[in-house]
């Protein structure tokens, strides 16, 4: 029996042959694409794979370093600036504690904006506002700028409170230079101040926010030595920047000590003796050891810190009385009478003349058609070297001057100190200058017989300084070359030049210096121009010369009405000068004093001078608690 199937008529069958034909069609698209993507796939997998390796291994080293950098952010922070002591160890310049307000550039989108709300935080002037525009400038976005120093706890609180309103500002500890004399003793230790564009160079330390280089004085002298040498800290930082934590710190090499050779009490008590206009340099006659160098006006270098103001600025570079300058390296003077004694020694080394050798001075001396004055109208009568220099004969000396000539003259004060750079810590020091026949052509004018006699009582075209005047003062005194100088120690170490054999000998006989060192104890106490200005007598005797430079030509006809410096305006009347060095028979100080416009050495300067020497004997002198002098620094 056959089994029953339903019957299949031609289009069921077609139709099943094309819905099979369909499905393998199908299948074979999608099998093809499987395929295509899945070698896409595996390219992909392996252009992934190769760069991981790649990244991984073989660069794997760079890019944890590239991390790290991200992750990790080093800093370079200024080292501690070492300090100036005085010869008794007391600071004189140091530093303290700032803090301060600093901004990254680079961690900014809207600088202006950011500066216009730390403004309305802590108000800053247009003049500190053009400054931290003027350093964003300057340095790369990365280097901090300060906004402001010396924050108060107040100040700081509302910064920190206000941080996130105030990207790329950050609260920082610094230090800052201190001060403590002041104006005392602004012109020997200088100041300190922002460096210029032209300072900072490849230099990273001096792109640190508020570092300071020295600007004068021994500040700028001993500014590598100072300055010591940056340290450098690692900070972690997250993605905008903040830090973290602090992951390592090397520290700086802290800038060392600088001791120098001045007293500071002695220096205060010399100041305050002396009045506006006037200089005073005490040495140590056997060493050359800067005691006091005194000058007024002064400034407070503080000042210099913060930035000095625009108004300030004028104010002391309009000042007739010029408070900047040092006038004791500076100021430039004829010396008057108190070159004497070195028209007397070249006159003595050229041999045109002898100690004891009468020179007749009735009150002039005729050369030509012209008339030379001794300030003693009346005249001296016969003068020899000695009684010259003690009544400080005039015409006296315009004979030795026109025996021995200029040149003469000029290397003679040479050997002494004079117009010739002299040694000293102080950048900026003036030569002064000394003039000579060859000076005087290369100007296209002749040098006459009349400018020579002019110049034999330190009048005439001589521009010295009242440090020179100092040196000379001690190398007559001493025998010795000593150069002016105030470093007594570096970093605890002493420095040369503290013993007088550090010094070689001036090559000037000995007969000649006795000549001029009893001369000079005359003019004090012998009866010469300045016997009113004796010491006490438990200090010893002093040695001087006096000097009264003109700073107007005195005509014939206001001699002939008998001319009365008291009678002119200040400005008008002469200079008063005196030299001096003590004890006379064993030097330990030598002194030089100028009153600018004070008419009389023995009348202004002598007295002055003894008044110093007092007080440097009772600080420094043998003996007293505070004596130092020539002693190796601590």
């Amino acid at each position: 029996m056959t089994a029953w199937r339903p019957w299949a008529g031609p289009g069921l069958l077609g139709g099943e042959r094309s819905i099979r034909k369909e499905e393998e069609r199908r299948r074979g698209i999608f099998t093809r694409r499987a395929a295509v993507l899945g070698a896409i796939q595996l390219g992909a997998f392996g252009f992934l794979g190769s760069r991981l390796y790649r990244l991984q291994v073989e660069e794997g080293a760079r890019y944890a370093t590239l991390a790290e950098e991200n992750r990790v952010s080093a800093r370079l922070f200024a080292p501690p600036r070492g300090r100036v002591l005085d010869r008794n160890g007391k600071v004189v310049a140091g530093n303290r504690l700032n803090w301060r307000a600093l901004l990254v550039a680079e961690q900014t989108a809207d600088l202006n904006a950011t500066l216009e709300t730390f403004s309305k935080i802590v108000p800053l002037g247009d003049h500190e506002r053009a400054r931290i525009e003027r350093e964003v400038r300057r340095n790369r976005r990365f280097v901090p700028v300060i906004l402001r120093e010396f924050l108060s706890w107040e100040e700081m609180a509302r910064i920190e409170v206000n941080a996130p309103d105030l990207p790329g500002i950050s609260v920082d500890m610094g230090t800052t230079r201190i001060y403590p004399e002041t104006e005392h003793l602004a012109h020997v230790v200088g100041y300190v101040a922002a460096p210029a564009e032209s300072d900072v160079g490849d230099d990273p330390l001096l792109q640190l926010p508020g570092i300071r280089v020295g600007r004068a004085g021994v500040e700028r002298h001993h500014d590598r030595i100072l300055r010591g040498r940056a340290g450098a800290v690692q900070v972690e930082v997250n993605a905008v920047g903040r830090v973290i934590r602090e992951l390592d710190r090397r520290e700086g090499i802290p800038g060392q000590d600088v001791q120098i050779s001045v007293d500071t009490e002695l220096q205060k008590a010399v100041r305050a003796k002396i009045e506006e206009g006037t200089t005073a340099v005490l040495l140590d006659a056997r060493n050359g050891e800067v005691l006091a160098m005194a000058t007024k006006p002064s400034f407070d270098p503080n000042i210099f810190n913060s930035g000095v103001s625009a108004a300030q600025w004028r104010q002391w570079t309009a000042a007739r009385t010029t408070p900047l300058i040092n006038k004791a390296t500076n100021g430039l003077y004829a010396p008057g009478s108190t070159f004497k004694m070195m028209v007397a020694l070249a006159a003595l080394e050229a041999k045109v003349a002898r100690p004891g050798d009468i020179v007749s001075c009735p009150g002039h001396l005729d050369f030509g058609n012209n008339r030379f004055h001794c300030h003693q109208r009346r005249g001296h009568g016969g003068m020899n070297m000695r009684s010259a220099i003690m009544a400080s004969c005039d015409v006296y000396f315009y004979e030795m001057a026109r025996r021995v000539g200029i040149d003469r003259i000029a290397a003679m004060a040479n050997k002494f100190g004079m117009g010739v750079d002299l040694d000293i810590e102080l950048p900026g020091t003036r030569r002064g200058l000394m003039p000579t026949r060859a000076w005087r052509q290369a100007q296209g004018k002749p040098w006459s017989i009349g400018d020579t006699i002019v110049h034999g009582i330190g009048q005439g075209f001589y521009q010295l300084t009242p440090l020179s005047l100092a040196v000379m003062t001690a190398r007559i005194a001493s025998g010795r070359a000593i150069q002016p100088h105030l470093t007594r120690a570096i970093g605890g170490r002493p420095a040369r030049g503290s013993r007088p054999e550090d010094w070689p000998s001036l090559g000037v006989p000995e007969a000649d210096l006795r000549l001029i060192r009893e001369a000079m104890w005359a003019v004090v106490n012998g009866g010469g121009t300045a016997g009113a200005s004796r010491l006490p007598a438990q200090y010893g005797q002093m040695a001087g010369k006096t000097g009264t430079t003109q700073v107007r030509r005195v005509t014939r006809e206001q001699r002939e009405r008998g001319f009365n410096v008291s009678q002119v305006p200040r400005e008008w009347r002469p200079h008063a000068l005196f030299v001096a060095y003590a004890p006379h028979d064993n030097p330990l100080f030598a002194l030089s004093v100028i009153v600018e416009h004070g008419s009389s050495g023995s009348g202004a300067a002598a007295p002055l001078a003894r008044d110093i020497m007092v007080e440097a004997f009772q600080r420094l002198g043998p003996g007293r608690p505070g004596q130092r002098v020539a002693e190796a620094p601590r």
